[in-house]
């Protein structure tokens, strides 16, 4: 994550990692999650956290959970119902079951189908929020496959030349396993920039940097300013002359297998719905699977060993910086925001149970 989101040192409290998965937990319990799914639920978020995505952790998304659940959008046991199923493909309606377990859930599936036949794919449909997307990529990991994961929904998103949002910011994530360096992750927004960093923006008193956002109008904003009150997502590229007909594709592309494929759904969803797509690719039903990871990392390798460009230090591959943030967190503890803090103090007291305890 760009510096620029980061907190800064003098707000910062520092929480370990299994402190906070025992505290996220127990929220869940109280949500009224069963024990397994809200274990699943905090390692999902804390799994963000610890690799650096503050966007997508507890700062930003746990609180809107809370709300989700209060407000009874989400449904705290939920009973996954397979549509329609062949041995490669399955379509699943989430029962409006929290995504951060729902995509898991699925993505297992998938990946137990690719064990039998090669590929395996499952489309979603009414779920909630699905947390970190790279999460869900890489459960298939451990199992020697690539795991690929989008969600879709809300209408945030401006078309380019558009001048109303249309679609949401429809993040793509993928996960190659490697042999001895760390695995190639990508978790990217077809958006200029993920939404819940405007959250980190605004609770940090970081600026508004140009080509992220537009103008109520659908202007792109090119110049850096204080973070407006209201704003709309812009495609990656910003305007159509640095590319943003490319991140609208990414995008629309996204919707198409999240949404249109699981159930027809595209623009406003309502009631903070979204879909899913979830999909493993068994290595060993294409290749080698000693080769592939042994060439996985002498590619990782090359990239990385590229001579870096004047004013920086080194070039990276992605899940490279994620990986090397991870040994970090573990070992000194995950950065939050003292008003993050602040919540949980709160939300501890009110739920009555065990306050987080910091570093």
């Amino acid at each position: 994550m760009l510096e620029h989101f980061h907190v800064a040192p003098e707000d910062e409290v520092r929480v370990m990692p299994d402190a906070l998965d025992r505290t996220v937990t127990d929220i869940f319990l109280k949500m009224g999650m069963s024990a397994s799914d809200a274990e699943l639920a905090s390692e999902v978020l804390v799994s963000a956290d610890v690799r650096g995505v503050d966007t997508h952790g507890v700062s930003n998304m746990l609180r809107r959970y809370v709300e989700m659940f209060n407000d009874k959008f989400v449904n705290p046991t939920p009973e996954l119902k397979i549509l329609r199923e062949t041995l490669s493909t399955a379509n699943v309606d989430a029962d409006e079951g929290l995504g951060l377990v729902v995509g898991a859930k699925c993505m297992d599936m998938a990946i137990e189908k690719a064990r039998n036949v090669g590929m395996g794919a499952v489309t979603i449909d009414n779920s909630r929020h699905f947390g970190m997307m790279a999460y869900h990529a890489m459960r298939a990991l451990p199992h020697d496959m690539i795991g690929y994961a989008i969600t879709g929904g809300g209408k945030n998103t401006m078309p380019t030349f558009g001048a109303e949002p249309r679609y949401g910011a429809n993040p793509h994530a993928w996960a190659v396993p490697t042999g001895v360096e760390p695995p190639f992750v990508l978790d990217i927004s077809s958006a200029a920039v993920a939404a819940n960093k405007m959250g980190l923006a605004r609770r940090t008193g970081a600026t508004l940097l140009p080509g992220m956002m537009a103008a109520e109008d659908g202007t792109p904003i090119m110049e850096e300013q204080e973070m407006p009150e209201h704003t709309w997502m812009l495609p990656i590229g910003g305007t159509r002359e640095l590319g943003s007909h490319k991140g609208y594709g990414l995008g629309v592309i996204a919707q198409v297998f999240s949404g249109i494929l699981a159930s027809g759904q595209f623009g406003d969803y309502g009631a903070g719905r979204m879909t899913g797509f979830m999909a493993a690719y068994s290595i060993d039903a294409f290749t080698d699977v000693d080769k592939f990871k042994a060439d996985m990392d002498s590619f990782l390798r090359y990239l990385a060993d590229t001579p870096p460009a004047p004013g920086h230090d080194r070039v990276y591959y992605a899940g490279l910086p994620e990986h090397e943030e991870e040994l970090v967190r573990r070992a000194e503890g995950i950065p939050l925001h003292k008003e993050v803090i602040e919540w949980f103090d709160s939300i501890s007291s009110e739920l009555g149970i065990a306050a987080l305890e910091t570093v």
